[in-house]
């Protein structure tokens, strides 16, 4: 079919369609001093590189309370001697010292500044150490609501675990609480009850029995880690493991539960090398063989701890039991394992600077489960689960958040970020070069934190397609793209409406039939058609809307 363009057809639909095309604005927000404290980088975080910690723990849980030091090592990029740590109260920093002299601090909310007597010359790698103590904010909804879980399991023995994205890692223990620097690798140290297990990130280095019955285990994580990522889990486990033969050779994966729920671990977990090996081969190799892949139990839902993911779902398939997409797909996994598990990848080889780009890790992830699905089940299957999901979409807020001001967006960010990738999947229409974009973004963004734009940037630049306004149009408002089309006199009118300005995407249609690609944009395009059935089809796969404007 050829375009042509009759100035008067033109004319008649501009006059006949209402301008829908405003955006709608990010909310009123009021924030804080104390916002903006947890959510930029202030000058006291800017002039030190964060290197080691060795987060020193004693756990009590007779008295919800937890004590002990944080080591934190670091590089002078610039000359200052004030330095900004983060502890949440109640918690409290009870002493700071440098190469043993105790050094002065004061307390602004949920930030500490401390005031360094030692020269702090560019170049010179240092050390302080922080000590603390207090009883943690208990969470009420974790892992929505952050902080320490305080449970017990069936027999009556203590089962704790700690949860804190978007909250922060300062909720529990003291640290550099910014996403933009992650910490290079870490020591962690934790003294429970002697006769429970604590599993952290990393591997397992030693298991000290202390003299009053306690016993503290010692886990390395040695890639770079973000701070919500690091987490403690403390329970009456048991401990099973097996090998998965992977891209960059064997890895260990070590699986920690309850003792009463072995048999059903055993059945259950064997959706995790099924995940390893879907997501390798979408994403390229799992991103810290040197730390190994666990899966822990614990008494909240689950979360994307690095090489610690956490697990609470009942031994179930789907979400709790649950598909969430409703097309039947997701009750044949496990969501929590592959959900969490797929943040390996994105979220904590691929970290967001800033929660407002966390779409990043969620979207990404979302978008993971259909690929899982696609892996093992087809093509046609990984879409319907893709589309299915959008019946959770709520267009409230844009998905985007307000930077430096530790600010989320919209939870739209994973079913309706899912959809927004799975169409840019279509528009590019080559499988191969799509899957070469997700396993390349992994190799060149590696161990990384990223903005946003980084990310959009390299699909952009990967694709040879600018889907600026694409990201624009998902990403910043909460309207859904109208097709807008209209047959007259022997032409097909067409135009996107109630979009960001001059959007431009693609579109896969059926035209009276036959599957066809078409360019709208915010100007009305026509195309001749003889065929009287007058029918048109946006091909599902796309996230939009069609109007059909009758004379």
């Amino acid at each position: 079919m050829k375009k042509y363009f009759g100035g008067a057809f033109i004319a008649f639909l501009v006059g006949f369609t209402a301008n829908a095309q405003g955006l709608l604005n990010k909310s009123e927000t009021v924030f804080t001093h104390q916002d903006t404290l947890r959510g930029s980088i202030t000058k006291e975080r800017a002039w030190w590189d964060l290197k080691y910690y060795h987060l020193n723990v004693k756990v009590n849980p007779s008295e919800k309370s937890i004590s002990g030091s944080n080591t934190v090592r670091y590089t002078v990029l610039t000359e200052n001697n004030r330095m900004q740590i983060d502890l949440q109260q109640p918690m409290n920093i009870t002493k700071v010292a440098q190469n043993g002299k105790e050094l002065k601090f004061e307390r602004d909310g949920n930030a500490f500044f401390i005031t360094l007597t030692e020269k702090q010359k560019v170049g010179d790698t240092k050390e302080i150490i922080v000590y603390y103590e207090g009883k943690p904010k208990e969470a009420v909804r974790a892992p929505w609501d952050g902080g320490f879980s305080w449970k017990k399991d069936k027999n009556g023995k203590d089962f704790i675990a700690t949860s804190c994205q978007g909250l922060g890692a300062s909720v529990w223990w003291p640290c550099k609480d910014h996403m933009y620097d992650e910490v290079e690798n870490m020591l962690i140290s934790v003294n429970v009850p002697g006769d429970l297990t604590e599993v952290s990130n990393g591997r397992l280095k030693s298991v000290k029995k202390e003299k009053d019955g306690t016993k503290t285990f010692n886990w390395y994580v040695s890639n770079p880690i973000n701070n919500y990522g690091v987490n403690i889990n403390i329970g009456d486990y048991v401990n099973f493991s097996e090998i998965f033969k992977g891209e960059k050779g064997n890895l260990d994966c070590n699986y920690y539960v309850l003792k009463d729920n072995l048999a059903l671990a055993k059945e259950q977990f064997k959706d995790a090398p099924k995940m390893l090996k879907a997501f390798e081969n979408w994403f390229g190799p799992y991103p810290f063989y040197e730390d190994s892949y666990k899966l822990v139990e614990v008494p909240y839902l689950g979360m994307e701890h690095q090489s610690s993911v956490t697990y609470g779902n009942q031994y179930k398939n789907g979400y709790l039991g649950r598909d969430l997409s409703g097309t039947g797909w997701g009750l044949k996994f496990d969501f929590i394992i592959i959900h969490e598990s797929g943040h390996e990848w994105y979220a904590n080889n691929i970290t967001y600077k800033d929660i407002a780009d966390m779409w990043v890790h969620e979207s990404f992830t979302n978008y993971s489960e259909s690929l899982f699905v696609e892996y093992y089940y087809g093509k046609d299957a990984g879409a319907e689960y893709v589309i299915g999901c959008r019946k959770n979409i709520q267009n409230d807020i844009p998905i985007i958040g307000h930077y430096d001001v530790n600010n989320e967006g919209s939870g739209d960010m994973y079913p309706k970020g899912a959809s927004m990738l799975h169409m840019i999947r279509q528009v590019i229409n080559d499988d191969a070069k799509w899957k070469s974009i997700l396993r390349g973004m992994n190799k060149t963004f590696y161990h990384q934190t990223v903005t946003g734009k980084q990310i959009q940037d390299y699909i952009n630049e990967q694709s040879g397609i600018n889907f600026n306004r694409v990201f624009a149009q998902y990403l910043t408002t909460t309207q859904i793209p109208v097709f807008e089309y209209m047959f007259k006199n022997g032409t097909f009118g067409y135009h996107w409406t109630n979009c960001v300005s001059k959007f431009d995407m693609p579109v896969r249609v059926k035209l009276n039939g036959v599957e066809t690609w078409l360019k709208p944009t915010t100007e009305w395009q026509s195309v001749k058609t003889d065929n009287e059935d007058r029918k048109l089809e946006v091909d599902k796969d796309f996230y939009v809307t069609t109007s059909n404007i009758v004379e």
